[in-house]
């Protein structure tokens, strides 16, 4: 997998930049990069590898819910024969699947994509105008997005919770983000708005399709093992 260095290699582009609120820009990592934040300081809730783990694979989830993805049974990302290649070559993710001389397997995309999806979907964030970027004030700080609205910012919290209440529609975006939230260490957020009789995620992610099931559990096994190796 080659190298990349453009910010915008992150997946779909905003190209109207600001306000869609409390609505949400409709992409998932977008959704749970947010959930992995606080919502006014904008400071990370979760360790730089267990977030961009959890980023890379909702960044793939988004390439699944709209049918341009799948996984093989080995696992292995395969672009959807009915995906356009005007489109393939329109979006840089579903661009270098193509442009790799084999199919690779998802754990492969994980590590690769984790190690810039957090700054990646930041800056795709501060287009949509959900984000501004604050530099650190020092020379060795790290630059800092910092949220522009909290109820904004707070507002994926809302969307995720439907995942959770069996009394509303079940959405493939709430249940594939209930999912990665967990997957990645944010099911404590999840658990503070779990009612005692409200749907479990794994229940929740059980309604995926296979592949989306797949990718999930995928995702959380590279999140443990790159905790794992962290704390050894």
């Amino acid at each position: 997998m080659h190298e990349r260095h453009t910010s915008r290699s992150a997946g779909h582009r905003h190209p109207d930049p600001p306000a869609r609120g409390l609505s949400g820009t409709g992409l998932v990592a977008d959704d749970l990069y947010l959930l992995g934040h606080d919502d006014r300081s904008g400071k990370p809730l979760l360790q730089p590898r267990a977030l961009g783990t959890g980023l890379a694979g909702a960044l793939l989830t988004e390439l699944m819910l709209a049918g341009c993805v799948g996984l093989r049974q080995d696992s292995a990302v395969v672009i959807s024969r009915d995906t356009p290649q005007s489109a393939v070559q329109q979006h840089p993710l579903l661009k270098q699947v193509a442009d790799e001389p084999g199919p690779q397997p998802v754990r492969s995309w994980l590590r690769f994509l984790a190690r810039s999806a957090a700054r990646d979907v930041a800056l795709r964030l501060e287009e949509a105008g959900y984000l501004q970027h604050a530099r650190g004030r020092v020379p060795w700080s790290q630059d800092q997005w910092i949220p522009v609205n909290p109820d904004w910012a707070f507002a994926p919290m809302l969307r995720v919770r439907t995942a959770l209440d069996p009394a509303r529609p079940l959405t493939a975006h709430a249940a594939a983000l209930a999912g990665l939230a967990v997957a990645c260490g944010l099911g404590f957020r999840l658990d503070l708005y779990q009612a005692q009789a409200g749907r479990p995620v794994q229940e929740a992610v059980a309604q995926l399709g296979p592949g989306l099931q797949e990718l999930i559990a995928q995702t959380q096994t590279a999140v443990d093992s790159a905790v794992l190796s962290q704390r050894t």
